[in-house]
């Protein structure tokens, strides 16, 4: 053989490893994600909100069935069908598993220590021991707080501008929650200086909750403020509906209340979160540790005012009210 020859097969040869591994495919990375209800939120709401962390992934450069998949579990609206996903997922060692709501993550972090979890709309997690602080959460969980107590003054002050006459207000909270009772407190010293009283009615059960606001219901002058839990979320519809029978004026903590026929709501906007989180999981698939990522707060609010709630109370909301709404369903 020739000595070109030769050169040539040599050279070849130290060619086509490299331009094999050139050709590999990109490691496809897997995610989780558990969610707490049956069927998300509502049909709608939890398409609107997984399509935006979907969305927010597309945008950093992960395509499912690409270089990504994702695995989905729900918990059937129970803490038995959430254990169950939660193991699911963390059997299956995923990169990262995205969590949604306050009642799933603390499962979640019981079923694994390792891998690294990205959580949205969840109160208080200093409080509730699911991180260490906001600013280094030190374990392998990070994400975005449900919303900051300070907002529940805004939920009384918003009540005495719809309905300038209330003397009363009901609050609808979890008193086993730290975020139950951060919320009430802020609440409750705010009222004085609107000349409002202020009634706890604790939300565990559909029976306690139609007993306890029918009473409350007996006095004129009485408004609602529902505040943020699990519970609330769960007992949604017949908070709505005793609000309409009562005719009690409501202000909700978020949008999806006044879409199903409640009064009005401000709070944080969540589909936002699930954008960010797809950030979060970003990162930490390149490498970045979620002990290290701080937790965020939400930085986007949103006003939704339902004028027909209102005509049918005989509620006149102030046009600055509505200039100010993001929402308004007529």
């Amino acid at each position: 053989m020739r000595r070109r020859e030769v050169i040539g097969l040599l050279g070849g040869a130290a060619v086509f490893p490299l331009a094999a591994r050139a050709q590999q495919p990109e490691r496809v990375r897997r995610i989780g994600v558990l969610l707490g209800s049956a069927g998300g939120i509502t049909d709608a709401e939890s398409t609107e909100r997984i399509a935006a962390f979907r969305n927010g992934l597309q945008e950093l450069g992960w395509k499912d069935s690409e270089n990504l998949r994702i695995e989905f579990r729900r918990g059937a609206g129970n803490v038995a069908g959430i254990r169950q996903g939660a193991a699911e997922l963390a059997a299956l060692s995923p990169d990262v598993i995205l969590s949604s709501g306050t009642v799933t993550l603390p499962v979640l972090l019981e079923a694994t220590r390792h891998v690294p979890i990205v959580f949205v709309n969840v109160a208080d997690p200093v409080g509730a021991g699911f991180v260490e602080s906001l600013a280094r959460p030190g374990g392998n969980a990070t994400g975005f707080m449900q919303l900051e107590y300070s907002l529940s003054a805004k939920w009384v002050e918003l009540l005495k501008q719809i309905a300038p006459g209330l003397k009363r207000v009901a609050v609808l909270r979890d008193p086993a929650l730290t975020s139950g009772i951060g919320q009430f407190a802020v609440i409750q010293s705010v009222a004085p200086s609107l000349g409002l009283e202020v009634v706890p009615v604790n939300v565990r059960e559909a029976s306690e909750i139609e007993r306890a606001v029918a009473n409350f219901a007996r006095s004129s002058n009485g408004g609602l403020i529902a505040s943020a839990s699990a519970l609330t979320a769960v007992h949604r519809n017949l908070i709505i509906a005793l609000a309409a029978r009562h005719r009690l004026p409501a202000v909700y903590w978020e949008r999806l209340y006044v879409t199903l026929g409640g009064l009005v709501s401000y709070g944080p906007n969540i589909v936002d979160q699930y954008g960010q989180a797809a950030r979060y999981v970003d990162r930490i698939l390149r490498g970045e540790k979620p002990a290290e990522i701080p937790v965020l707060a939400p930085t986007k609010y949103e006003l939704a005012i339902n004028l027909k709630t209102a005509k049918t109370l005989e509620i006149n909301i102030p046009l600055q009210l509505l200039a100010r709404a993001d929402e308004v369903i007529e």
